[in-house]
């Protein structure tokens, strides 16, 4: 049971990979700390979790507006006098061109994105190099290792994570803290229908290939080996993580393929 009695705050716990995740650490017997908008799906996997109070707090988090963090992060101290595991995972999509986005959507999924998981980050920190351990898991996606069609915030957002983070890696590793970036390509999420399209409302549509994706508990136990084997990144999905790799190893070849992608 290797995150028995961990204390593991998750972001963006109430849907997803993450809600999946949560029950993995949960039957590990690992206390967690649930945050997103929706209290009433907090409650929901809480219950899912078959977690009791003594080894659950939920904490309405709101990632666009992170000014109370540090209150939030002394609610989790108040109860559990630690953090050893952070999980970032909160954030919003894209599906629009970026000719017809106003900033202000730009700037709102990066600020969710980007400077939400940032905001978290440093508000936990202190604790964790205090107590000379801790891990941070990171959700990018594959859209944070290339661009691609209705999704300039959204992976300007998910590029600006990696560089954030593998700075802050190499900052605090001698600190004993460990940073896991997890690059998810297609999972069976709800992701598309909550992305933003250009006048700020949801797309309201899944995505053919996001239907197709590898389901988010195959996901998740992808993500929980790799933290026991203190990776540094993983990509997880199926032939499209490939995408990758063409594109290191051959930019024109990668460049003529993803041409051929469906615009989606």
């Amino acid at each position: 049971m290797f995150f028995k009695d961990k204390i593991i705050w998750i972001t963006g716990a109430s849907s997803g990979i993450w809600e999946a995740l949560a029950k993995a650490f949960a039957d590990e017997g690992a206390k967690l700390v649930l945050s997103s908008r929706r209290v009433e799906e907090l409650e929901r996997v809480k219950k899912n979790c078959n977690l009791d109070d003594d080894r659950c707090l939920i904490l309405p988090l709101d990632l666009s507006d992170t000014s109370g963090i540090d209150a939030l992060t002394k609610k989790v101290l108040e109860k559990f006098s630690r953090i050893d595991v952070l999980v970032n995972n909160g954030g919003i999509s894209q599906r629009a061109l970026a000719k017809d986005t106003p900033i202000g959507i730009d700037r709102k999924i990066m600020e969710v994105n980007f400077f939400g998981q940032v905001a978290v980050t440093k508000s936990v920190l202190p604790v964790m190099l205090k107590q000379k351990s801790g891990h941070i898991v990171v959700m990018s996606s594959i859209s944070g290792k290339f661009g691609f069609w209705f999704r300039t915030a959204y992976s300007s957002s998910k590029h600006a994570l990696h560089g954030f983070f593998e700075s802050l890696r190499l900052e605090t590793e001698s600190e004993g803290i460990r940073i896991l970036m997890a690059v998810p390509g297609k999972i069976k999420t709800n992701i598309s229908l909550h992305a933003l399209k250009e006048d700020g409302t949801k797309h309201n549509v899944m995505d053919k290939s996001q239907e197709e994706g590898m389901p988010a508990d195959e996901c998740a136990r992808i993500i929980l080996e790799a933290m026991k084997k203190n990776k540094e990144e993983i990509l997880v999905g199926g032939r499209e993580i490939k995408g990758v790799w063409l594109k290191r190893h051959f930019p024109k070849w990668f460049g003529r393929v993803i041409r051929k992608q469906k615009k989606e």
